[in-house]
């Protein structure tokens, strides 16, 4: 019975895509959640994967086609390709073979004398697949050594996009023979990174002992400094960094200080050549003032995720006729509130009760009356959504992310605050993923985390508004005729003006702070 390949489920916002590419024809096999066809939209580019292992039969819609959410785009059938097809392969893998043969005897030599004596089959470890918006990514970490053992869908590394960090994953059971593509290395989509080797490290590491040790530096062999043998990479960190390599301490294979154990060191502050042993020459160290004068200056690369925040906050600045208006909330209610319940709320829902579920639930009713603030601009065209998606800005060490809160009008302050601290602890280990971060009506940034008093914030296109958060200060406010000391936090929103009119966007602020300043109205809906 042959099962239908059907195009994902596009968001309201896109209304068609298009057939980008066909990574399978008629007649090839494929497995169950193997990448089939990609189709590409105006905001993403979606990959869609085998339902069933089979066989692909027909292809019912071609590359350059415009399709809809949902549409048919082929059939898979039962079994595995047969016939001329089989044929074709079977010549096609021959012929592959012996040009493979033919052009790389060398390479193919040098990794037979890689191959441990088990036996083990060696693997090409390649760059995931890119979508077409993404031209090439950065190796951002190793996370393994050569000879290190490895098990099934350990990662291996992370690759660095524009957008998201994806995970190089282990073939199976065994260890890396050989690293091609170094940290910080530019790759492009299913580049080879590293060989890997079937049977474990152990085995490995036994079929290597009795040759010089290999060195995954670009081919550099190591080198004595002082009494320590060094790697490579670890020899340029030791030089940029101005380290004292005799108070580093080697973990590699009799006592080879690895770039690890510098990164570390450079961390710790261990290493310092200021923290130099008396035992150092003193002409050495007399030495040391003669740079007075000399500044020191770092040049690095700019990260493809701090390219792409640039890009947009200067696209959002230039396309937008951006205004920001003010106002402040008084968080005696909240404060007050949190104090009473934080400790009953930590053991009913395993998750500490912060001030970010409530801005989020005030936001979603505050767009429920304002539609105008959930709106985006598409092109000529305005998009009213009729839901809450709340981007929540999350601060990581390679730039501001801003994952979204699904539906958050039907959502509990307790889903709002696990979710949070889930999108936090995934974006500082770089889990994030494309879904978390597609789409959103509204944002909200919290500037208060880090002791900002007042800021303007830039909108996140193409939605048309974002309220900032800032941080809470007691002052002296006339209440009732009296002047109280009262926690109070400026709050900020950034509109555009094409869509939002003023008094739309004032009153939707002054929603907000009504309904913070007495959260009962957040209980009773009005």
């Amino acid at each position: 019975m042959a099962t239908d390949i059907k195009a994902p489920t596009f968001p309201e916002s896109v209304a068609e895509g298009t057939v980008a590419a066909w990574h399978k024809k008629p007649g090839d096999s494929v497995e169950r959640d193997e990448l089939i066809v990609e189709i590409e939209t105006d905001k993403v580019v979606l990959e869609v994967v085998a339902p069933e292992a089979g066989t692909l039969t027909d292809v019912m819609a071609e590359e350059g086609d415009t399709v809809e959410s949902e549409q048919v785009l082929g059939k898979i059938g039962e079994g595995s390709a047969s016939g001329d097809s089989g044929k074709k392969e079977e010549k096609s893998s021959d012929d592959a073979a012996q040009s493979e043969k033919t052009s790389d005897d060398k390479q193919d030599a040098k990794q037979e004398e890689k191959k441990p004596s088990s036996g083990g089959k060696q693997h090409d470890v390649k760059a995931p697949s890119f979508p077409e918006s993404i031209q090439e990514g950065t190796v951002a970490t190793w996370h393994k050594k050569v000879g290190e053992a490895v098990k099934r869908d350990d990662v291996l590394a992370d690759i660095e996009t524009d957008k998201v960090v994806l995970e190089v994953v282990a073939p199976a059971d065994g260890a890396l023979a050989e690293i091609k593509a170094e940290e910080g290395s530019q790759v492009e989509s299913e580049a080879i990174l590293a060989t890997f080797t079937e049977g474990g490290g152990s085995d490995y590491a036994s079929a290597t002992d009795n040759k010089p040790e290999a060195s995954a530096d670009n081919g550099e062999s190591d080198e004595k400094m002082g009494d320590k043998i060094v790697a490579p990479a670890a020899r340029k960190l030791i030089a940029e960094h101005d380290l004292d390599v005799a108070r580093i301490e080697g973990t590699g294979k009799g006592g080879r200080v690895l770039k690890e154990d510098v990164q570390k060191a450079v961390k710790d502050g261990s290493a310092k050549k200021a923290a130099k042993s008396s035992s150092a020459a003193p002409a050495k160290a007399a030495a040391a003032p003669a740079a007075e004068g000399e500044r020191a200056e770092k040049r690095v690369p700019m990260t493809r995720l701090r390219q792409t925040i640039a890009k947009r906050l200067v696209q959002a600045q230039q396309t937008a006729a951006m205004l920001t208006t003010y106002n402040e909330v008084d968080m005696t209610e909240i404060m007050a509130l949190r104090a009473q319940y934080k400790d009953t709320f930590q053991k009913a829902h395993d998750v500490k009760l912060g001030f970010m579920g409530f801005f989020v639930k005030a936001a979603s009713e505050a767009l429920k009356r304002f539609p105008d603030v959930n709106a985006s601009i598409d092109g000529t065209d305005i998009v009213y959504h009729g839901y809450q998606d709340i981007g929540v800005a999350v601060s990581t060490d390679r730039g501001l992310v801003v994952p979204v809160l699904r539906d958050t009008d039907s959502m509990k302050i307790a889903d709002v605050e696990r979710t949070i601290v889930d999108f936090g602890k995934r974006g500082r280990d770089g889990k994030l993923g494309m879904d978390d971060m597609i789409g959103g009506t509204f944002t909200i940034t919290n500037g208060g985390t880090f002791g900002s008093l007042m800021s303007t914030p830039i909108i996140n296109p193409p939605q048309t508004a974002i309220l900032g958060m800032h941080k809470i200060q007691d002052r002296p406010m006339a209440i009732d005729g009296k002047v109280e000391i009262r926690p109070m936090m400026y709050l900020a929103l950034s509109y555009d003006h094409r869509m939002i009119d003023g008094k739309d966007a004032v009153r939707f602020l002054v929603t907000i702070k009504e309904l913070l300043e007495d959260p009962a109205r957040l209980l009773l809906d009005v």
